[in-house]
């Protein structure tokens, strides 16, 4: 059996340190979506790690842990972040593998991401390239993993996605062509890199399954920047839900038994698009600066606000949620009071449930309750150590849910995380 990991706002819910520490109790860990856009704050022992591209169990040197094939391979990513963790924990091969049908990013992808950020201002893209890799995956123009290793038909195939690359950059931005002679170079000194970890993604997980092992599917970014279900057009461009873990790796819906939903105490987003309780004063400022909270891929800073039931309602539904993981609790600790958004109004409508369109999410006012604030002493070892305010805002949140929160984390180190039930 497994399960899936998933963050229920617009990411950056703390969900890499989560994943680590239940990775422990895993036998394979995987990462399901996405590329290097995301970021994957780790701390261990003090030291501070941040993994965009591989499984946040590859910290722990006796897991096993695979990229499947919904993620976008960036070699130079891979390559950077390959070497760094081997280097604390010893090689990677035998406890990293990486599907062959995985699509690899390419020069031009990047490229075209930050001149269209540029010109039109964007969404608030990472410029990773990946709306443009999803694309020529979908073009079926993709470069994948397994297409390394026949070097003609990679060659053959090389030349059709740059033509293809070249003619809108130019058309578009007036910019020079790129040689796919001096690509295939590259590609041939990465195919010797990776060629240790590729494996048929498929058959390996199933293997696996079949073997009785535990399976823990770890998602990038949130359910609200979900290409379908998220604030669109501002969102990311892959499947962030639950649902995306079996797309993207191949395993049937009947193998999923739990789905932790993580959610930070409040809410946050980097770049464009609505959020609407968002603070733009000093309680967003306080926020940002308590929290730390500056992109881990970016360095953007954050936009910050209160928490929002009515998003969350949306994103507990839509992933089919079974545990709740509340983290970064401790931010809040001596902000008095707290605000929480319960329900929207937009002119006389009142709704529960957030609007599909963004144009309509923009003119929702969060309709608020204020909690009893609360002071952490940063010695808290359980769950009945925090203040009865403290307890009550976790539990409100939990009331207005219908889920159980199981977890609580009081900052990014493995110790700090509370089991309250499970």
């Amino acid at each position: 059996m497994a399960d899936v990991v998933v963050g229920l706002q617009w990411g950056d819910e703390a969900k890499g340190r989560f994943v680590d520490y239940l990775a422990k109790d895993y036998d394979i860990i995987c990462r399901f979506q996405g590329g290097a856009n995301a970021g994957h704050t780790i701390v261990v022992d003090g030291k501070k790690l941040i993994l965009h591209l591989l499984p946040s169990g590859v910290i722990r040197p006796e897991k096993k842990n695979l990229i499947t094939a919904g993620v976008l391979v960036d070699p130079e990513a891979f390559s950077k972040e390959v070497e760094q963790i081997s280097s604390l924990s010893g090689s990677l091969q035998g406890r990293l593998f990486v599907d062959e049908r995985a699509t690899i990013v390419l020069p031009f992808h990047k490229e075209e991401d930050a001149l269209e950020e540029t010109s039109k201002g964007g969404v608030g893209s990472t410029k990773q390239g990946i709306a443009y890799a999803y694309r020529d995956l979908y073009q079926r123009l993709g470069i994948r993993i397994g297409d390394l290793f026949y070097p003609k038909t990679l060659l053959r195939k090389l030349k059709d996605i740059t033509e293809f690359n070249n003619q809108i950059i130019a058309a578009r931005f007036g910019h020079p062509p790129f040689d796919y002679k001096e690509i295939m170079d590259k590609l041939f000194e990465f195919s010797k890199f990776v060629n240790p970890y590729v494996v048929d993604g498929v058959e390996f997980i199933h293997k696996m399954e079949s073997e009785g092992k535990r399976i823990l599917f770890e998602g990038a970014q949130g359910a609200l920047l979900d290409v379908i279900y998220g604030t669109y057009p501002y969102v990311t461009s892959s499947h962030t839900i639950s649902s995306g873990a079996l797309v993207f790796s191949g395993l049937p819906p009947q193998k999923i038994e739990k789905v932790y939903g993580v959610l930070k105490a409040y809410t946050t987003r980097v770049g464009k698009g609505p959020f609407p309780t968002e603070e733009k004063g000093e309680k967003g400022q306080l926020l940002r600066e308590k929290g730390a909270e500056f992109g881990a891929t970016t360095g953007r800073p954050r936009r910050c606000g209160w928490l929002d039931l009515i998003l969350l309602r949306y994103t507990t539904m839509l992933n089919g949620v079974t545990n709740l993981v509340i983290t970064k609790l401790d931010v809040l600790s001596g902000i008095d009071p707290i605000k929480v958004a319960v329900k929207y109004r937009v002119k006389e409508e009142i709704l529960e449930l957030p609007p599909p369109s963004s144009e309509k999410l923009e003119l929702s006012e969060p309709i608020y309750v204020e909690k009893p604030g609360f002071t952490l002493s940063n010695n808290e070892q359980s769950y009945v150590d925090l203040p009865v305010t403290a307890r009550n805002y976790v539990e409100f949140i939990e009331e207005s849910l219908k889920l159980s929160i199981n977890f609580i984390s009081l900052g990014p180190e493995r110790e700090k995380l509370l089991q309250k039930q499970i």
